[in-house]
Order: C-alpha cells, then structure tokens, then sequence
C-alpha cells in the first residue's frame, strides 16, 4: 500500500485520490484499471511528478508507474543505432546510463532527467537544438492500454492516426505500458559556456542557432546580461574532459543550488535586492568548458523549489518576444530573480505537439516557489499569444479548449482519437476536460 496523499515536485499541486496503486506489471495495471472501471473511479497516471499543472491530479484512482521500469528488448541496425523498448515508467536519468552501456544514447534529452520515459512524451518534454526535436519525435511504437484492458500497439506503421496523437497524447488515451525508442549510437558533448550579453546573442541568434548543435542561453531579467551554452556533438569514443569534482561542485551544487536556494529565500523578503544581484551574478559568471558523455551535459541538477511557465513561439519571433518582456518587466513593479531560459527545437508533425509544423524557440519563465507567479506569468503569456505562442503541456498556463483549439489544427483529431479510445473519459479529469472542451 502507497500513501494516498500526493504532490507534484515544485508542491504547487496536491491531490487525494481515493485509491493510489503502483503496478508492478502489465498485467497488474489491467487489474487496477478493472477495479476503478468497477467502482466507476476516474484514472490518472503520474511517474515523477516534474509536471507544474494539475495534469495528474485526480480524486479517482491515481497509477504510479514508479515500479513498471526497465529495458526489455535492443533491437540493433547495421549502422550502430537501435530500437529500444522500455516499460513506460523508467526514468530518464536510470535510462541514459543503461543506453551508455550498450553504445547507445537518446538523440536529444531535456535538461532535466528525472522524469519517466511516459510522464516526458505524453507533455512534450523537449531539449534544445534547431535539428533536433523533443523526445516524443524519438518514439518509434507505443503500446497503450484502455480502460477495458486492451492493449493497443500503434506505430507509424501501425494505427497510425493513434501514433499521431499518442506520443503527446496528455494521459488522455489510456495507460501507456511500453515505449520503443529510435537511439543512436553512444555520443559525447562538448560544453562550452560563457557570459555574454543579450544585444549580441540577439543580433547573432539566426547564425549562432543553425552552427551550433545544441545551443541555449540563459538571459538575467533587469540587465543586459546573458549565460550562453554551445553544446557540439562529438564520437562516443571522443577523449571525455570532465568537470573536475571541486569545479562541478562549486558551480553546479553551491553556486546553482545551495547559493541561490540562500539568494531566492532573501529576495523573497526583499524584493527589491533582485535587480541589483541580478547584474552581479551575470558578471560573477565565468566560462568553462568540458566533454562529457551526451547525457551527462545534457541534463543539469535542480533542487531550488520553482513553479514554470513555458511557451513555444515561431523562431523568428524570439528576439521581439524577449524585447517585449524586459520592456514589460522596465514598466512593471515586478522584480525577478530567476534567469529566463531559451531553446530551440525543429518543426514536427506530432498532433499536439508545441513544435508542430514550424521551427520554433522557447521562452521558460520561473519564479521562486515562495513568491507569487500570477502578475510576471500572465505578463509573459500575453506577449507570446501575440505571436502565436502555444504553451508547453507540463508547465502553467492559463488556456483552455477553445484557445488551444485554435493553436492546433488536429485538435479535434486528437478528440475524436480520445473518443474512440476513451468513450467514458475514465482516464479524464476536472483538469483534462478544461483543456480539452
């Protein structure tokens, strides 16, 4: 028996269903599902929680996918890339150490890789590089099971218009058991970041975005200042320089977290303190640069509390996105203390997803979790709908059905996929019916 109770990572939702279980095996989710159909109990499934939305929140019975991990099958190509298929709730970060072992690794990963493999595709979890797209697009099969405890497998090959709303399909579809992954052959990265300021990384950008394999900068609200990070894919059998332990330490563990965890807490009292250590921590940053194995670059540490809002924007429109914001946040009496993340993704063709159909960049705003996000979020929003922004499935937002109808023009594929999967809604929620009305 798991507690009943539960909250997502950040701790800004919190849910008390009747019945929480953790499925050990195929086998055991059917059981599960038949008991909620039984009991006429809504289902929502939840693997790490990385969601800032109430996406998992249910008052029915809530599947942890916790222990339905690990690989089953490598299926191999001559050219040293394979098929591989996991159970659905294996975490990124357990994931990426296996594929290593076997020559192998994930085309792209986000910078965070505590989420399960299910939980990252079903909200468009999603890394940074303009060739390459979010993790749903790395899928090469899914196999689902429905409330009545039919599994259903789809591919490009195989259920085809299922496959097209599946991979970013919300939970709304029904349980996804097993993943089978296109991966590549074991890469390394080299790193290098370095301080530079947001006039020049925009009057660069279009150039900077095609060279670079994966780059993202990291821009400090109330200055001028930016972090970029160029990351430039190298053999799997490349000379690895790592981080030495002290510099790791200090830069990812005390600077990143323990320090600014100690800095957030302070400008929460003192609000007005953040423009001013803003401009000193963007000048107190100095480059490094190192090469590693793909996934150990890729993903970073967070343990600072926050709540995020995520939008996907046209990649044209990026540089006006960001004037738009410091233009706002000049005009405003809001003072933010986190860095504003941007990335950059190729377009693809999955349903729902937020790079469907152009090439685009995002734009992560974060505030502390002690500190009301409503007035900066909502600000943010406005300016990215402007230029028809969509925002990201896992992070906050204030849309609902009809907007997101108009953002996305197999919308109401996506519902009549939903309806012929789910035609109860066993898997919906008060949350889910808001985005999908």
């Amino acid at each position: 028996m798991i507690e009943r109770s539960w909250q997502n990572w950040a701790g800004n939702q919190q849910a008390y269903p009747a019945h929480r279980a953790e499925p050990a095996s195929v086998d055991e989710v059917r059981s599960v599902l038949q008991g909620a159909v039984d009991r006429s109990r809504s289902v929502r499934c939840v693997g790490a929680g990385h969601s800032f939305t109430p996406i998992a929140v249910t008052d029915g019975v809530q599947i942890s996918l916790d222990s339905l991990r690990g690989i089953e099958s490598v299926v191999r190509d001559d050219d040293g890339s394979a098929r591989v298929t996991v159970l659905a709730g294996t975490r990124l970060r357990e994931l990426t150490v296996r594929l290593w072992d076997l020559g192998l690794a994930m085309t792209n990963l986000g910078d965070i890789d505590e989420q399960s493999v299910a939980g990252a595709i079903s909200t468009g979890t999603h890394g940074t590089g303009a060739r390459f797209g979010g993790i749903a697009t790395q899928v090469h099969a899914l196999e689902l099971m429905t409330a009545n405890g039919r599994l259903v497998r789809c591919s490009r090959d195989e259920n085809a218009e299922l496959f097209d709303a599946a991979r970013i399909g919300l939970g709304a579809l029904g349980v996804i058991t097993r993943i089978t992954l296109d991966c590549v052959p074991a890469f390394a990265l080299r790193a290098v970041e370095e301080p530079s300021t947001l006039t020049a990384a925009l009057a660069e950008l279009e150039t900077t975005v095609a060279a670079v394999d994966h780059f993202e900068f990291y821009w400090f609200p109330h200055t001028d200042r930016v972090l970029t990070k160029r990351n430039t894919r190298l053999p799997g059998n490349a000379v690895l320089r790592p981080l030495g332990k002290v510099r790791s330490y200090l830069d990812d563990e005390l600077l990143s977290n323990t320090v600014f965890e100690g800095l957030n807490r302070m400008v929460t009292r003192v609000p007005a303190l953040i423009p001013r250590l803003n401009a000193v921590s963007a000048r107190a940053l100095s480059a490094r640069e190192y090469t590693d194995r793909s996934y150990r670059v890729f993903a970073s540490s967070r343990t600072v509390r926050f709540v995020e809002m995520e939008y996907a924007v046209p990649a044209s429109e990026i540089g006006r996105v960001l004037r738009e914001v410091d233009r706002w946040l000049e005009q405003s009496s809001m003072s933010i203390a986190f860095p504003v993340e941007v990335r950059f993704a190729a377009a693809d063709d999955i349903w729902l997803s937020t790079a469907y159909g152009r090439p685009t960049a995002y734009i992560a705003v974060h505030q502390y979790h002690r500190r009301d996000h409503r007035e900066y979020f909502d600000a943010v929003e406005a300016i990215c709908r402007s230029v028809g922004g969509r925002p990201h499935w896992g992070k906050l937002h204030s849309l609902g059905g009809d907007e997101l109808r108009d953002s996305y023009e197999h919308f109401d594929d996506f519902l009549r996929i939903r309806d012929s999967m789910d035609p109860y809604k066993v898997f919906g929620s008060e949350y889910l019916e808001h985005l999908l009305s």
